[in-house]
């Protein structure tokens, strides 16, 4: 398989943040946590959900661990946002390039506002999308802050 040009953006936004893990090309397409958490062979927390929302008008990306749900209410209003919504497929491609299911932490067209699930600080490995559903990559909690200027929450 060649590379996807939505895998190639996030490899070059990956090293130029200095990321260590490798992205890894499957198979099969995995777009939902447990689907992922399956052909990794691990728990399902591990995976990083990169969640798109529309939070009035402004997309906001929650990166949250595979075995929690947004509270969106709650963190509307912490955000200060009046209303966060799951957002359309079109809203999601226009903000990061990429289609759901895919969706990685970086290598978007510009800078969406990311926030990242303190759940996933529990694990050692954290797995999250690489800009397609069939691409995957190892990081950490610390490294996703990091390289996605992102801000920790308790998403539920």
């Amino acid at each position: 398989m060649s590379t996807h040009p939505n895998v190639k953006l996030v490899a070059d936004a990956l090293a130029a943040a200095g990321a260590t893990g490798e992205i890894r090309i499957l198979d099969e397409a995995v777009p939902t946590a447990a689907a992922a958490a399956a052909e990794l062979g691990c728990e399902v927390g591990a995976i990083a959900n990169s969640l798109i929302f529309d939070g009035d008008g402004a997309p906001v990306l929650i990166l949250t661990s595979g075995a929690h749900r947004v509270d969106t209410a709650k963190l509307a209003a912490e955000l200060g946002i009046g209303k966060l919504r799951r957002a359309k497929p079109e809203f999601v491609k226009e903000h990061t390039g990429q289609s759901i299911g895919g969706v990685a932490p970086v290598g978007h067209p510009g800078p969406v506002r990311t926030l990242v699930d303190t759940a996933l600080d529990q694990y050692a490995v954290v797995w999250a999308a690489a800009g397609i559903p069939h691409s995957v990559f190892p990081t950490t909690y610390a490294e996703l802050l990091r390289v996605t200027n992102g801000t920790p929450v308790t998403v539920n």
